[in-house]
């Protein structure tokens, strides 16, 4: 399967999932498949500038409903079809048996001609599947109990920059910290590195953390702060940059430009 191909079954999986399934890049190449995407709906659905990389994408979804998730390596050269793992919390092997005997049925009797067989078996089969299996009742609590933490948790946001961020160790680091805290957000690599966090309170204090707890070269927390009220943009999922103006236009989307600017991060020209 080529790269374009691969773009167009991504960004279906995306437009699909409901706003309590996350999705998440993982291995070396997760932040690459994460921008490419990124690039592939801002440039309508273009793939000729793009330069794939050589790993085929591996995703993680995982539904807030469920102590069960799923991870998904798309076929490559070598593979006819994707390879799926069963993930959760405290799931018996007798659950992860299940799960995997209907994951090989599927692929062996419903899917094998399809031209988006990752899509078809996560979002028309594999996530329809884990949300029925929700009693009514504890859906619709799981729901209000969703939107109650919401509401009374404010929203907090944080911002770093330091001399340069390069490692991809460090990068790798910052995508999977921002899935499994639920943190969204953009890191602006090469000179000078700059990381925004956005998200639940504890979340982010968790994030901050976990980046002090790295070795850094001039790494500075300018803020660590309830994000204000008002009229302001929602960052939505983790990205990477790699110019200033680029930052400066990301934090203009959340109403935040003359925070950063005032900072002496780019300028309002940028």
């Amino acid at each position: 399967m080529d790269g374009a191909r691969r773009l167009e079954e991504l960004q279906l999986i995306q437009f699909t999932l409901l706003p309590d399934e996350v999705l998440t890049f993982l291995d070396s190449e997760g932040p690459v498949w994460s921008q490419l995407l990124q690039d592939y709906g801002e440039n309508a659905g273009s793939a000729e500038p793009f330069s794939w990389p050589s790993a085929p994408p591996h995703i993680q979804v995982k539904p807030l409903f469920s102590k069960i998730w799923f991870q998904l390596l798309f076929a490559s050269s070598h593979t006819t079809v994707p390879s799926v793992s069963v993930k959760g919390e405290d799931v018996t092997r007798a659950e992860q048996e299940r799960w995997q005997n209907i994951i090989q049925e599927k692929l062996t009797d419903e899917i094998t001609t399809s031209e988006v067989p990752v899509y078809e078996l996560l979002c028309l089969h594999l996530l329809p599947l884990l949300r029925d299996e929700i009693p009514a009742a504890a859906a619709v609590a799981i729901e209000e109990q969703a939107v109650d933490s919401d509401n009374a948790r404010p929203k907090f946001h944080a911002l770093f920059t330091s001399h340069h961020l390069i490692s991809p160790k460090k990068r790798r680091a910052l995508q999977q910290w921002s899935g499994e805290l639920a943190v969204a957000g953009f890191a602006k690599v090469g000179y000078p590195g700059v990381i925004y966090a956005q998200g639940d309170q504890g979340s982010v204090e968790e994030f901050v953390e976990n980046v002090k707890a790295m070795q850094w070269l001039a790494l500075r927390l300018r803020f660590s702060e309830p994000l204000p009220v008002g009229e302001r943009g929602e960052a939505q999922g983790w990205t990477e940059f790699e110019k200033v103006g680029e930052v400066v236009e990301a934090m203009r989307r959340l109403g935040l430009e003359d925070w950063i600017v005032e900072m002496g991060i780019g300028s309002r020209n940028s």
